[in-house]
């Protein structure tokens, strides 16, 4: 059975199109159960109702135009219940309800199963017999298993609009949750870009003359690579040079140690024309990104993807995909590559939003750096049917509003010549200090990795660096950076800072991050070999770091050194013992060095139970409350089926914090945070009450931060900590906070951006 389970999945995934999904699933699962009928109820989410939409066994040319609501008939019954129902005699049931013209006359046995993903009944799938009879718990069984197996599937051709009603159109400022890969607000018209071919398509076909094939495909492969070359230069005017990085690693993955290599070689093993090898190299690599744990490996394939399908758009002589459109643009896809923006002209690009995606797709890296709101995960987006329709990106919301209508629009526009307004008025705080109004100083850090949140972070006025991610340029490398090459990027954050301090976490790899040319395959990332522990596995790594952190640090001085991951005393100590080592390597070479301050940042629940012992050790201590705030919830916040459950302010991560910071006070150590929580100027407020001695943020939210912090005066703050500290669950924490914060006079800077008051402190 698991066989023939995973070859229908299969199947049914391979698909060209949603119809061909539908009417594989009924005549395969009817040959499997030897039935007499199955068929598929779809839920169309404008009418609310359940659609025949395929059938083996009853009347075709009902399919789609028949539906019952979510209490009719027995379908009804299995909506309701959100269970099997398994009847022998379904015509004497209470709740049968026989449909014209579909053909259930004959059929007396019946069994359906909800079609459930993410606690959303998608559909029914229905199985009936002629006889009188109770199908057995193996068929039961078979079809629950299908159900569950098929759920995603349909869930994706839904997102995409793949499955509609006839007519079916978007209703008015309906609004789509994503990830926000990018902050801001975006309006513009929806413009649908597609893949300019289809590897599906794609025969396969032998070729006569082999040399003249890779003769073409040579000729093919220069013009995509020439492509990359004008894509850098039209994005060096748009982007800093590091993010340039990107088409530099476009470029790797076509040379001859490549893609290119590999179809050549197929061309000439197989005799296989260019498109058919270009097909199974790509689909080859295509599977083995997807069934990869790493999210960062994972959205490689999407370069791998767009890559190809260049490559076979030339092959083909296929033109471009975008056509020019006047006004403000929302480009929207299923997924969103770097070559897809760049064919917006410049001016005309305003947001981006993909069903496909994450915060780490090289197209998020790029939106980050050119300031363009950007959303990306955002599930039942109907993409087929919004292109052309007013669209609205929120990226503080992280809702898509598709179909906008013209006051929504208009008062979006409000909101944004209105934060134009509020950061105008923010800038004025970008030379006064980040004190209470009773004079109580906090300073405020900023979080970098691109070289735009460095000069971002400097010119808000950020007191120094409280978190420099260092695996960013790893990320961007298609090998090892040198220790050269390393230095030199660690002094520009050096150097643009000095003297402010400046934190550099060593290399934070694995779990959510994982390098191409490093690849890290585990069941459970989030706690396996991930921070400390790569590095400490891995001294010829952590060492050539270490030493271009302290080269780099030479002249400065500015620099301190903060340890991921640390779940024990002994990898502390054991870090520390090889970043001494480097120092005394280095001295004795000649360098006039200082040995720098070590860190350990606290994000492991363990420590929490070692702060006094690990306060001996080191020489400040960092909270990183986005992983404290997962380890403590137990939720893999890059986890779909899960990460609606991560919450910075869930009571447990409040008191925990609260916990930590009394205990650190007494080590008489320095402490910070950084994170979520820190960035949240309602947060803030509590973090500045618990006592923590700095926050650590993104540079976009330091001046709203700052003004929080000069509405306020310690007795205020400890005040509402106080009151929070005695809440059980985080909904009542936020209200609280939106009503007391806006006593003190800073309910701008919490007001919805969607005019609603639900959600004031996402």
């Amino acid at each position: 059975m698991l066989s023939t389970l995973r070859q229908i999945v299969q199947e049914v995934s391979a698909s060209k199109t949603v119809d061909d999904a539908l009417e594989l699933i009924v005549s395969r699962v009817k040959a499997e159960m030897k039935t007499d009928v199955c068929s598929v109820y779809l839920l169309d989410k404008e009418s609310g109702r359940y659609v025949f939409m395929a059938t083996e066994g009853l009347n075709k040319s009902a399919q789609g135009k028949i539906s019952l609501a979510k209490d009719q008939g027995l379908v009804g019954q299995v909506v309701q219940r959100a269970e099997l129902i398994n009847l022998d005699d379904a015509q004497s049931d209470a709740s049968f309800k026989l449909l014209p013209d579909i053909g259930e006359e004959p059929f007396n046995a019946f069994l359906g199963t909800p079609i459930i993903y993410h606690r959303e009944i998608l559909g029914v799938l229905v199985v009936q017999q002629g006889e009188q009879r109770r199908f057995d718990e193996v068929e039961e069984s078979f079809l629950v298993t299908i159900a569950a197996q098929l759920s995603g599937v349909i869930a994706h051709a839904q997102a995409t609009g793949a499955i509609t009603s006839e007519g079916s159109q978007v209703k008015q400022d309906v609004q789509y949750k994503g990830v926000s890969g990018a902050n801001g607000i975006a309006i513009g018209r929806a413009v649908l870009i597609t893949p300019i071919s289809d590897f599906s398509v794609i025969p396969d076909r032998l070729c006569d003359d082999i040399d003249a094939e890779i003769e073409f495909f040579n000729d093919c492969l220069e013009r995509v690579i020439s492509d990359i070359k004008q894509l850098k230069i039209k994005f060096s005017e748009r982007v800093n040079q590091e993010e340039l990085i990107l088409f530099d690693v476009y470029l790797a993955m076509l040379d001859k140690h490549g893609m290119g290599d590999e179809i050549r070689a197929l061309i000439i093993a197989r005799q296989q024309s260019a498109q058919s090898a270009l097909r199974d190299v790509v689909s080859g690599h295509l599977k083995q990104f997807y069934l990869m744990e790493d999210a960062y490996l994972r959205e490689r394939a999407i370069d791998v993807k767009d890559l190809g399908l260049r490559l076979l758009a030339y092959l083909q002589d296929v033109a471009p995909r975008f056509q020019h459109n006047d006004g403000p643009v929302i480009l929207v896809g299923d997924e969103l590559s770097p070559s897809m923006l760049a064919e917006v002209p410049k001016g005309q690009l305003k947001g981006l939003v993909s069903i496909k995606g994450s915060s780490h797709s090289h197209v998020a890296i790029l939106a980050r750096s050119m300031d363009i709101p950007t959303l990306s995960g955002v599930e039942g987006l109907p993409i087929q049917v919004v292109d052309g329709l007013p669209m609205i990106v929120d990226g503080y919301e992280e809702v898509a509003i598709a179909n906008a209508s013209d006051a929504l629009v208009s008062r979006y526009e409000k909101f944004a010549a209105e934060e134009e307004l509020s950061d105008l008025g923010l800038e004025q705080l970008k030379y006064v200090p980040s004190e209470t109004l009773d004079g109580v100083h906090l300073p405020l850090y900023v979080n970098t990795g691109l070289t735009a949140d460095m000069l971002l972070g400097k010119e808000k006025g950020a007191e120094g660096v409280g978190l420099y991610r260092t695996e960013i340029p790893f990320l961007m490398s298609d090998r090892f950076p040198s220790e050269e090459e390393q230095r030199t990027i660690y002094e520009e954050q050096l150097h643009c800072f000095n003297p402010l301090p400046v934190t550099m976490r060593t290399l934070d790899i694995g779990g959510d991050k994982s390098l191409p040319y490093f690849p890290i395959d585990e069941e459970n990332p989030a706690l396996g070999w991930r921070g400390i522990r790569v590095t400490l596995d891995h001294p010829e790594i952590f060492l050539v770091q270490i030493r271009a952190m302290l080269r780099a640090n030479a002249e400065h001085g500015n620099l301190r050194i903060l340890l991921p991951m640390i779940s024990r005393l002994d990898e502390f100590e054991e870090a520390k013992q090889l970043i001494v080592r480097a120092y005394n390597e280095l001295v004795a070479q000649g360098f006039s060095l200082t040995l720098p301050k070590v860190g350990v940042m606290i994000e492991v629940p363990s420590v929490i139970y070692q702060l006094e012992a690990l306060a001996k050790r080191a020489d400040f201590l960092a909270v990183g409350s986005n992983d404290l705030t997962q380890y403590l919830l137990a939720v893999d916040r890059n986890n779909s089926h899960v990460s609606k459950l991560y919450d910075p302010y869930h009571p447990a991560v409040i008191r925990a914090l609260h916990d930590i910071a009394l205990r650190l006070q007494r080590t008489n150590k320095p402490f910070s945070i950084c994170g979520e929580l820190a960035g949240d100027p309602a947060a803030a407020v509590l973090l500045l009450a618990m006592g923590f001695e700095s926050l650590s943020m993104s540079a976009s939210r330091l001046l709203k931060v700052k003004s929080m912090i000069r509405f306020v005066d310690m007795p205020t703050a400890q005040k509402i900590l106080h009151a929070v500290l005695s809440l059980d669950n985080s909904q009542d924490i936020k209200d609280y906070l939106k009503r007391n914060l806006s006593d003190v006079g800073v309910s701008p800077l919490f007001k919805g951006k969607s005019g609603s008051a639900q959600q004031p402190l996402n």
